[in-house]
This record gives structure tokens, C-alpha cells and sequence, in this order.
């Protein structure tokens, strides 16, 4: 399970260096993730097992037109990437340029159970700003959670 956000530079190549708690995660999952384009403006990121779960669930969830279209838009998309002996890992260059690295050269790696969203700092920040009344709304609710 992936959880927490990291800020992680990004070199003149596109690999930054995974951080300890996600690179376990990786390294006890096969050292690959495979990418593709999210729904909004986040690339998101599948170990090998969680990527199988989500094709299997397709198969067994979708119809045939729905099927086809999800191999069309989403699973031609989808580019593997090996986490090399450093620690880093390759965001796949077309998938690269749907997250505007600043000049920083940064992205923030969230961890959402099942899978990492990459996005690029500011819109990560933005993002979080414009839900907010949302999470307030539902705080007791969220909250309940852990109590």
C-alpha cells in the first residue's frame, strides 16, 4: 500500500530517485512500475501485481465495447518503467510531458492505496487548495475512520 507525499527532483533524463518507503514497495513487487495517464492531471503508477488486478477487473467488469475502449485509450498508453541499482526510476517521456515540471524540476509522489499519482508540485498544491471545503464538508465522516 502506497501512502504519504514526497517531493522528489527530476533529472535532465526524467528519473528521479524513489524514496525508501515506495522503493520497498517496489523492490518487494518485482522493481517495476508501469505508467499511464490519469484521469485528471496526474500520471499514475501501478506496481506489476496491482497493474494485473486492474486488467483483470477490466475482463471481468466491462463489457465488450467498454473492454476494447480501455485497451484503446488506456492500456496502449501504459509504459513500464525499471527502477534502475540507484533507486531511480524512469517517468516514461510521453507521459512525462502531461506533468509541467517547473523549474524546480520537481514532482510530489502521493500514495493512494493501490497505486502513486505524479504530479507536478503546483498543480498538486492547487489541486489540494480547490477540495478543501469538500474534505471539510465530509471531515466527521473521514475522521470516524480512525477512531
Amino acid at each position: 500500500m502506497f501512502a504519504g507525499q514526497y517531493y522528489c527532483k527530476v533529472d535532465e533524463k526524467g528519473r528521479f530517485v524513489v524514496p525508501s518507503p515506495i522503493r520497498e514497495k517496489i523492490e518487494a513487487t518485482g522493481n517495476t512500475l508501469m505508467f499511464l495517464k490519469g484521469q485528471d492531471l496526474p500520471v499514475l503508477a501501478y506496481t506489476n501485481p496491482e497493474w494485473e488486478n486492474r486488467l483483470k477487473k477490466a475482463e471481468e467488469e466491462l463489457d465488450e465495447d467498454q473492454r476494447r475502449l480501455f485497451m484503446y485509450h488506456m492500456v496502449s498508453e501504459a509504459s513500464p518503467s525499471e527502477m534502475d541499482r540507484a533507486g531511480r526510476m524512469l517517468i516514461p517521456g510521453r507521459l512525462r510531458k502531461l506533468i509541467p515540471v517547473d523549474d524546480e524540476q520537481e514532482v510530489v509522489l502521493v500514495g493512494m492505496f493501490h497505486r502513486l499519482e505524479i504530479w507536478n508540485p503546483s498543480e498538486w498544491r492547487l489541486y489540494v487548495r480547490q477540495n478543501e471545503e469538500t474534505y471539510e464538508s465530509h471531515m466527521g465522516k473521514i475522521q470516524g475512520i480512525f477512531l
